[in-house]
């Protein structure tokens, strides 16, 4: 029992990310709060809960009741249910650890983690949604604030973002003529058009972009945003496979990626693309065994003619891509994956975001994510550390107008390593 316990929360590992992808459902109307702004009951709630689970005993040597009367009076003082949340996220702050944040439903993250825990959160989430699935409106992309500017930082392929030609880099000016809210822009305004003003270059002018929110389900949007990824790149007359795995929260992701190469887009590539950069960790170690096992790969062939692969390995050239928005569990495999020599990982530094989270939904119905465990990995903490690319390669975000140098420079560098024979 405690080692399924400890798989379970091993396989729960999920990154924290700075930006946000969008995403409801008319006959499951958005969370709201039940107690009033000024109300310091969910921050006592939240001190309560660190005290008691935060996964180091001792608070990271905190004076945790001196916290809390610094604090209290600036949770009891907040106008409102989000200005109350920034003050919690400061106390959480002060205990420098990952997987340790506060989240209300006016985030697109909040959505996105109750969905990645909804097995362990299915009784109390159906007070918000009695359908029993997550869900909030939303086109599909990633935002990141630089300068007090909106920017695209990812696009989830396969959803109204992409479908109307929005890009990586893109500035968002405003929604309907009103300032952008990951949330607030697209609330009620499903299935219907919504005009984004965007800019794709500094110099150039803005520009409308019509876009149609939908009421994506964040596990399944992830899902399918990996399974549209995928494509062949033809890098001089080299078939080079590319996947970009937004989530790896579930095991469901890692199937996908294995009937993609052994039967699917990818199974003629020469070279391999994963693409772990940003989204949610979640994956396990055991992931690696696709490129370092040696069992033979067996084909079941079925009375229809259907075929499945049981032990599916790739023992072709392939390449890691990573950034900053790579964390937890996706941090392990990057580690694995640089110790063991298995190819060069490209990219950036990575988060250094390596704990073992749960998610409580709280008396308001706001969301606290926390570290319970801390995590080794061969014998080394990564939190706080992560891991460096073999191969750096920077990309500026603002108004890269879709441009991937890191993606680049993996074809580059796989395609070359295919035509000198591997």
């Amino acid at each position: 029992m405690l080692q399924r316990d400890h798989a379970a929360l091993l396989a729960l590992l999920i990154a924290l990310i700075v930006g946000c992808m969008n995403q409801t459902r008319a006959d499951d109307p958005e969370p709201r709060y039940e107690q009033p702004a000024a109300d310091v009951a969910v921050f006592e709630e939240v001190w309560r809960t660190v005290r008691e689970d935060f996964y180091d005993p001792t608070l990271r040597g905190l004076d945790w009741t001196a916290v809390k009367e610094r604090y209290r009076p600036l949770a009891a003082a907040a106008s409102s249910a989000e200005e109350r949340s920034a003050v919690i996220n400061r106390m959480l702050f002060e205990l420098g650890a990952s997987h340790t944040a506060h989240y209300t439903p006016a985030d697109p993250a909040y959505y996105q983690l109750l969905d990645i825990f909804s097995g362990a959160l299915r009784r109390p989430l159906r007070r918000l949604f009695p359908k029993g699935q997550v869900t909030y409106p939303g086109i599909g992309i990633f935002t990141k604030q630089i300068n007090g500017k909106t920017f695209i930082s990812g696009v989830l392929a396969g959803l109204p973002a992409q479908r109307a030609g929005l890009k990586v880099g893109d500035e968002i000016l405003a929604a309907d003529g009103q300032p952008f809210h990951p949330i607030e822009s697209f609330a009620a305004k499903v299935g219907q058009k919504v005009t984004l003003t965007v800019r794709r270059r500094a110099d150039a002018a803005a520009k409308a972009v019509i876009v149609v929110p939908e009421q994506i389900r964040p596990n399944e949007a992830f899902l399918k945003a990996m399974e549209e990824s995928a494509r062949i790149i033809d890098a001089a007359g080299v078939k080079i496979g590319y996947i970009h795995v937004w989530s790896y929260a579930g095991t469901q992701y890692q199937q996908l990626l294995e009937r993609e190469l052994s039967s699917g887009k990818l199974k003629d590539a020469e070279g391999l693309v994963w693409d772990l950069r940003d989204g949610w960790g979640g994956a396990e170690a055991e992931y690696l065994y696709l490129f370092t096992g040696r069992a033979p790969t067996t084909t079941l062939i079925n009375r229809d003619g259907r075929q499945t692969q049981v032990n599916v390995s790739w023992r072709k050239p392939v390449a890691m891509l990573v950034n900053g928005g790579t964390r937890s569990g996706k941090e392990i495999l990057a580690h694995g994956f640089k110790t063991y020599g298995i190819g060069e990982v490209i990219g950036e530094h990575t988060a250094g975001a390596v704990l073992a989270g749960r998610a409580y939904l709280l008396s308001d119905n706001s969301l606290l994510l926390l570290a319970v465990a801390d995590v080794l990995v061969d014998g080394q903490r990564l939190e706080g550390l992560g891991v460096m690319p073999t191969v750096t390669v920077p990309f500026p975000l603002a108004y890269a107008e879709g441009q991937d140098p890191q993606l680049d420079r993996a074809v580059e560098v796989l395609s070359r390593g295919v035509g000198a024979g591997g």
